[in-house]
């Protein structure tokens, strides 16, 4: 509360304890503002010991209030726009409001500040045609039970790329596009409307040889147990392979090769071959995660074992119309593989790679395993073992300088470097990580944030360059964080263009320009509530904090042998 106390037309103020003198007209020409009210009595006062006004605020703050007062100016270069922003509404001082909000505007881009790439708009008029042709009444009670659970059927769910290709999945269509140097980005095939929502994306831009045609790219979608495979023609029509089942919920869907991938953590895999045109479904037992190397899919399994799926000569190898699934190591305390990462080394030998795996359980254990060419038929040998987690490991990422874990904690990520000799890990990453973060969100309560599979936190990136971690913090958000997985820093920040919520996001790599010397770039791919998709360029973004990253690093070791020298001085 403040108390008035005035001696003509000189007002007297005491803010958080300190003394303020000015006139009465600097204080009202504002109408209808806190000190109107006060002066006029219509709010009740408070006097300290010599008789000044007390109001209970922050006097730092009051300062540039009261100078605005008297100038009618603003200088913001000197005040925290937000804080002062905040007091110029609890003193109901309007026009220092509005110039506040405008200084707040011109200080950040409606897009970031990252280098905004291009923006795609929503796909024209789909043709609402079934795919299967059901009858009016079946097709109502399929949309019943699956769309009007969306908050809206329109926006984007799930983004993927693949060398110039990306794919766009909506509730019930997808849609292809691809980015060519001299026209940019090119819509190239919408599928017909599916009969539910699509939950899986996989998508093939380089097929190789095969009966399909080496031009033909392949894209498939997938909803609970069914899977749903096209040919994308070089003109753009799409041609329906077939459908597909698991049988049960697929979780991922991806390509190896010409081969389409489906697993489910009930401990089944499916396989469908380009060459032979079959389909075929194998029991293993439970799956928690995957990656693939080559033409092998590695498996970790809740049993605590790695298996491994040469897809490449499927069907060739089947027995008795089975995958031929071998275990490739078992976890010494058998708990269960959550997450998996494989990095095949350059060729050093005749012999082949070397094969390295990180891989983080149950317990919350990561281990580092390594398999040389020479000794193919022993197996992996451990090489590491990390106990930095008390929860279970969610993802794991081995690279050229890097191992990356993230658990279940609010998505704790441990970093750690790795050091490589000829290019083959030949030292422990150490006990002691290099970074440790979090990558906070809020949970998506009403499910009407995007689709689980379109909002993968990362990390991104190549193998052999820095990777990124995506943050949304917010489900309902036109705002992403990028941040650096080697110490947790914020590269960039990334805002929509037009205000609307980002739903499903992406990081990929697109081939550069035909220019000598051009490099791939890397681009942050958002989708979005109004079905539109918006591109930043993150490889600026990346370039610039590298850059910093190294002059802070070269200022730290110029500052340790400055206190060397002096030191050796003394």
């Amino acid at each position: 509360m403040a108390n008035i106390a005035r001696t003509g037309d000189i007002i007297h103020l005491n803010v958080g304890g300190k003394r303020f003198s000015t006139s009465r007209q600097t204080l009202t020409w504002v109408p209808d503002s806190f000190f109107s009210s006060l002066l006029s009595g219509r709010i009740s006062t408070l006097k300290d010991e010599t008789g000044a006004i007390f109001i209970d605020r922050d006097p730092s703050l009051f300062t540039p209030i009261l100078n605005f007062l008297r100038t009618k100016e603003l200088f913001p270069r000197s005040i925290n726009v937000h804080l002062l922003m905040h007091e110029a509404e609890f003193y109901g001082i309007t026009p220092l409001v509005r110039k506040l909000q405008l200084c707040d505007e011109l200080d950040r881009s409606s897009c970031g500040n990252v280098l905004f790439n291009g923006y795609l708009p929503p796909p024209g008029r789909f043709d609402f045609t079934s795919r299967t042709g059901k009858s009016s009444a079946v097709q109502s009670l399929y949309l019943l039970q699956n769309i009007t659970q969306l908050a809206d059927p329109g926006m984007v769910r799930i983004i993927c790329g693949h060398h110039n290709w990306i794919a766009v999945a909506y509730a019930q269509f997808v849609v292809c596009y691809r980015v060519k140097e001299s026209t940019g980005w090119q819509q190239v095939f919408t599928s017909p409307r599916l009969d539910w929502v699509i939950d899986r994306v996989a998508l093939n831009a380089k097929v190789m040889g095969g009966s399909l045609g080496d031009n033909d790219k392949m894209v498939a979608v997938a909803s609970g147990t069914e899977i749903i495979l096209w040919t994308i023609c070089p003109d753009g029509n799409g041609n329906e392979i077939g459908v597909f089942s698991l049988n049960v919920p697929v979780e991922a869907l991806f390509f190896v090769g010409n081969q389409l991938i489906a697993t489910s953590h009930t401990g089944k895999v499916g396989v469908w071959n380009a060459v032979t045109k079959h389909w075929q479904n194998q029991d293993v037992v439970p799956i928690n995660s995957y990656d693939t190397a080559g033409s092998f899919l590695i498996l970790g399994c809740n049993n605590g074992s790695i298996y491994y799926i040469d897809v490449q000569k499927f069907p060739l190898r089947m027995k008795d119309n089975d995958l031929l699934v071998t275990e490739l190591y078992r976890d010494p305390t058998e708990d269960a593989v959550t997450a998996l990462s494989v990095y095949l080394t350059p060729k050093t030998s005749d012999s082949g790679n070397w094969i390295e795996i990180a891989y983080g359980t149950s317990s919350g254990t990561v281990r580092v395993i390594v398999q040389h060419p020479e000794t193919v038929g022993s197996g992996p040998q451990l090489f590491q073992t990390f106990s930095v987690h008390r929860s279970p490991v969610t993802k794991i990422m081995l690279s050229e300088k890097h191992l990356i874990s993230v658990c279940a904690d609010n998505n704790h990520v441990r970093t750690w470097t790795v050091t490589r000799f000829r290019g083959m890990i030949s030292t422990q990453p150490g006990s002691t990580p290099l970074t440790s973060f979090k990558i906070l969100s809020l949970e998506d309560i009403d499910g009407h944030g995007g689709c689980a599979a379109g909002t993968e936190i990362g990390p991104y990136g190549e193998r052999d360059d820095q990777q990124v971690f995506i943050q949304r913090v917010v489900p309902d958000t036109d705002k992403l964080y990028v941040r650096l997985s080697s110490n947790g820093k914020r590269v960039c920040e990334v805002r929509s263009v037009d205000g609307t919520s980002i739903t499903s996001f992406m990081v990929h790599e697109c081939e550069g320009s035909s220019r000598i010397g051009s490099r791939p770039r890397r681009y942050l791919f958002g989708g979005h509530a109004n079905g539109s998709i918006q591109m930043w360029d993150l490889t600026t973004a990346m370039e610039i904090a590298g850059k910093v990253d190294i002059r802070g690093k070269t200022t730290h070791a110029l500052h340790a042998w400055l206190f060397v020298l002096t030191g050796f001085i003394k």
